[in-house]
């Protein structure tokens, strides 16, 4: 171990070949320095020995994420070496009942009093839980995004958690978790709420538009919302925009694509326009549910500190894209799929494109003509197409490309394209060798 004075090692969101799973052994008993450590991507167990003696001996250790293959038995000894720890990712809780490690659990819990961030409960046995409860109303953050905890276990959880700012969670808290996040949680600013099923043909929990209204009206601090549902209606999103125009992030992703008012059947338009008409300080949007060129508009006229849109199934007509591209003055990331989008608004806006970091474009109808022509007005960008069906110039010139992507960077063109991706430079689409 060479990086004796290492303080952060970040294995997240990566992919490691930990073939013997003993390299934790490999750090000194002199080292020292540590004050974060992620594994959570390990796929493999690890040395636990090794593990809690790097912990115990690392007093400045504040943030130690753990993968699924730690067990929950281990977890106190952890705890207990580390009662300094702020941000906890856990392992995977047993699906066994032992009393012992029950207790040692909820001791080692008590004794971790500057805990603020809890995440993990991979496979959680309800029966546990109350283990968690003595850290409750110290954390800022709780994150259980891949915790399979039903509505009753996870109401009574969260109900404890008065200090919340941020809560990522499945939507087994229904609205019924909702409304006691909202009575409790008075210092939420940000919600995420994924589904649990995002594939399924039937709706699985009681998760509707009321509970995020029901949010809207008790967390006042409520700035950042993420949120999958099956329904909503334009009086629900009108009186979440009203209830809170503090909202610096809206996304909401309704699972079935184009859905409309599920009350009064009619375009979302009306209510998305209230969410940008009122949270005058709205930077990141993303739209779904059936939409038309109206909402665009609204979007152009009241979107004027919008950073970041992500736009699917929506719009009528090259108007929609028009109304954003020269309404949206801050705008900088453009993300759009399955519209009906094409060339006339993108080359009447490509001044605007100059201005912007990058425009993704998938399943829509711009042309690789006009791909051609936006490489030649805009040297300053690198655009590409993405098309796995074969080099954009073997179709006729009018054929809608499959994918475009522009974006501006200081390092030039980049130098890993794979073979389906073309860079649109002078006349022709040329490769980088």
């Amino acid at each position: 171990m060479n990086c004796r004075n290492l303080r952060e090692l970040e294995l997240r969101e990566s992919e490691v070949d930990d073939i013997c799973g003993h390299w934790l052994s490999h750090f000194p008993d002199s080292y020292t320095s540590l004050v974060s450590l992620n594994i959570s991507c390990l796929g493999n167990e690890v040395n636990l020995s090794a593990l809690e003696r790097l912990v115990s001996r690392c007093p400045n250790l504040q943030t130690l994420r753990l993968n699924r293959a730690v067990p929950l038995d281990r977890l106190a000894n952890l705890l207990r070496g580390a009662p300094q720890l702020v941000e906890l990712g856990t392992g995977t809780y047993t699906t066994e009942m032992r009393p012992e490690v029950f207790t040692n659990l909820a001791e080692a819990f008590s004794g971790c009093k500057q805990l603020k961030g809890l995440s993990g409960f991979w496979d959680v046995l309800p029966s546990y839980l109350p283990a968690v409860y003595p850290i409750c109303s110290n954390l800022t953050s709780l994150n259980l995004s891949y915790a399979t905890i039903q509505s009753p276990d996870l109401i009574k959880l969260v109900g404890q958690c008065e200090s919340l700012q941020r809560l990522w969670v499945l939507d087994y808290i229904e609205d019924a978790g909702l409304e006691v996040i909202a009575a409790s949680c008075k210092d939420l600013r940000e919600l995420r709420v994924f589904p649990s099923d995002p594939f399924g043909l039937e709706p699985n929990v009681a998760l509707t538009e009321q509970g995020l209204v029901s949010v809207s009206e008790g967390c006042t601090k409520l700035q950042s919302v993420l949120y999958f549902c099956r329904q909503m209606t334009n009086s629900a999103l009108d009186t979440i925009a009203r209830n809170r125009p503090n909202m610096t992030r809206f996304r909401l992703c309704i699972i079935e694509p184009q859905a409309p008012d599920h009350l009064t059947h009619q375009p979302l338009d009306a209510g998305f326009g209230a969410i940008v008409e009122h949270c005058k300080d709205l930077q990141r949007l993303s739209l779904s549910g059936l939409l038309t060129d109206r909402v665009f508009e609204y979007i152009g006229t009241y979107g004027k500190k919008l950073e970041m849109l992500s736009v699917a199934f929506a719009g009528d007509s090259d108007l929609g894209l028009h109304h954003v591209l020269s309404g949206c003055d801050n705008l900088r990331k453009l993300e759009i799929r399955d519209c009906p989008f094409g060339d006339k608004a993108l080359l009447a806006n490509a001044a605007k494109l100059e201005t912007m970091r990058s425009l993704w474009m998938s399943s829509c109808l711009v042309s690789y003509g006009a791909c051609k022509l936006l490489g030649q007005k805009l040297p300053r960008l690198n655009v590409e197409v993405i098309d796995e069906r074969g080099p954009p110039d073997s179709r006729p010139e009018s054929s809608p490309v499959e994918k475009l992507y522009m974006y501006r960077t200081v390092s030039g063109p980049r130098l890993d394209m794979p073979g389906y991706v073309w860079r649109m430079q002078d006349d022709s689409a040329l490769r980088i060798s």
